[in-house]
């Protein structure tokens, strides 16, 4: 991936990281048997195995001591806040999109078949991850992707509930939509890494997320073909457990809005609302939000997918499209 971040932030990562990397993990939440019965018993069988072939169906079947096994792995993984690498290998295999031209690379759409210990043990990580955010408040409330009683429909109603309100003050609402560019795939990880360090995340998370993001890597199945083995620079692999909230994460700290313009975000999808009387203003608040962010999109290497994102004006009167 090319580094399009400015010097300046790319420099305070990296000097902060390799201090963070040089002090003593916390000591680890561990987990225990009955912990790893209970994720094991919330797999899906029907999900496809994972590169070495194992199907989940098999982990149900699993007897207590194979389970206490699994366990001290689990445990050791804890400790150490090392993965093994046949965790961090996917198979991504290409599914045409209804509808579209075989010939064309883009009708298709990747798949990563991932190891099943691995999802496994991401259901222990993720429990511990989401326990530090939910205690700590650190999702901003704007974000409603991948959150309990939080869906797009909720966060689609609050947006109508603006645009209405708006109307009965006779006000303009402004809105631009952005679509992020496969931005699960570009997540910039030391930028990431070092949003947890800063969030104050339990240092044992952050090694052991440090672990499962580096060094990973894939190959590619079209059959009957697979390609060489290939490493991953950048992103969190989508289909992986805890990738949303990490995701979220990234993101959490996008610029603030201002008295003029807020905005509302499902994923790497942003919704950014502006409210006035006069189009002019309205235009005006939302250019100077939006050179504001491109700033903080360039810092954290965010790309935004133009063609899936555009601009609309709501009025009284009906609606309109402006240029993004």
């Amino acid at each position: 991936m090319t580094d399009t971040s400015a010097p300046a932030v790319t420099e305070t990562v990296d000097v902060a990281l390799r201090s963070y990397f040089l002090s003593p993990a916390s000591e680890p939440h561990l987990t225990t048997p009955d912990e790893v019965h209970e994720a094991i018993r919330s797999i899906k069988v029907s999900k496809a195995p994972g590169p070495n072939g194992l199907p989940n169906r098999a982990l149900k079947h699993l007897p207590k001591r194979a389970v206490s096994l699994l366990t001290r792995i689990f445990k050791a993984v804890l400790r150490t806040h090392h993965l093994p690498p046949t965790w961090k290998h996917a198979r991504v295999i290409s599914i045409l999109k209804p509808g579209k031209d075989p010939p064309l690379h883009s009708s298709y759409r990747p798949i990563s078949i991932l190891d099943t210990i691995a999802k496994l043990f991401e259901k222990i990580l993720l429990v511990r991850i989401l326990q530090v955010v939910n205690e700590r408040g650190l999702l901003r409330d704007e974000q409603f992707g991948f959150r309990p009683k939080h869906s797009t429909s909720l966060q689609l109603a609050r947006l109508v509930e603006r645009i209405t309100r708006n109307f009965g003050e006779k006000k303009l609402t402004g809105a631009v939509f952005l679509a992020g560019a496969k931005a699960f795939d570009t997540v910039w990880i030391d930028g990431l890494i070092y949003k947890l360090t800063f969030l104050n995340f339990p240092s044992y998370i952050v090694y052991t997320i440090s672990s499962h993001l580096k060094d990973r890597t894939f190959e590619a199945s079209i059959q009957p073909v697979t390609s060489s083995r290939r490493g991953m620079r950048a992103g969190v692999t989508q289909g992986r457990l805890i990738s949303p909230v990490l995701f979220s994460l990234h993101v959490n700290d996008m610029t603030p809005y201002s008295h003029h313009v807020e905005f509302a975000l499902y994923a790497d999808d942003t919704a950014i609302i502006a409210t006035s009387r006069k189009p002019t203003l309205l235009v005006s608040y939302l250019e100077s939000y939006l050179n504001d962010l491109q700033r903080w999109l360039s810092d954290w290497r965010i790309a935004i997918n133009v063609t899936k994102s555009t601009a609309i004006i709501f009025s009284s009167a009906g609606r309109r499209f402006i240029q993004p």
